[in-house]
């Protein structure tokens, strides 16, 4: 019995060694950017939402519209709602923005990238992990908040 309480206890501490070196890993990430002035698809897993391609209805999530406001209005809401959410802007540029959030415990990074599309009039949105394979659901609440955020201000 005591040796069975051992290895249980050893394959618990190698699985949260294990999840804080993912964490680490995902530090040295960053986000994908525009690909053919769109932002880019959804890999084949459940830890990413896009506002990009509606065909996917795996990772799909709808876009918002922003008229009247200008561009560089609706960057600077999304910034400040960004900052308020606790990530950390890394790019900008034209009307792109980078952001990453990290989980307060393992450290693990997220890329959330907005694409302000001007012949539209519409927001678009990715959100996904850097890591891993199942995020729970917190790149779509992540999208969601920001955009009740964004629409309160």
């Amino acid at each position: 019995m005591k040796i069975v309480l051992i290895i249980i206890s050893i394959i618990f501490l190698a699985g949260i060694i294990a999840f804080f070196v993912l964490g680490q890993m995902s530090q040295s990430g960053k986000a994908n950017g525009i690909i053919e002035g769109k932002l880019s698809k959804c890999p084949d897993k459940p830890n990413c939402i896009c506002t990009e391609f509606e065909a996917d209805l795996t990772h799909y999530i709808e876009p918002i519209a922003y008229s009247p406001r200008t561009p560089s209005e609706v960057l600077t809401r999304l910034k400040n709602s960004i900052a308020e959410m606790g990530g950390s802007i890394r790019t900008e540029k034209g009307n792109y923005l980078a952001a990453t959030f990290t989980s307060s415990f393992f450290r693990f990074a997220d890329d959330l990238e907005i694409r302000v599309d001007t012949d539209q009039q519409m927001i678009h949105f990715r959100s996904a992990s850097r890591v891993g394979y199942s995020d729970r659901g917190v790149n779509k609440k992540r999208i969601e908040q920001l955009i009740n955020l964004y629409d309160t201000k």
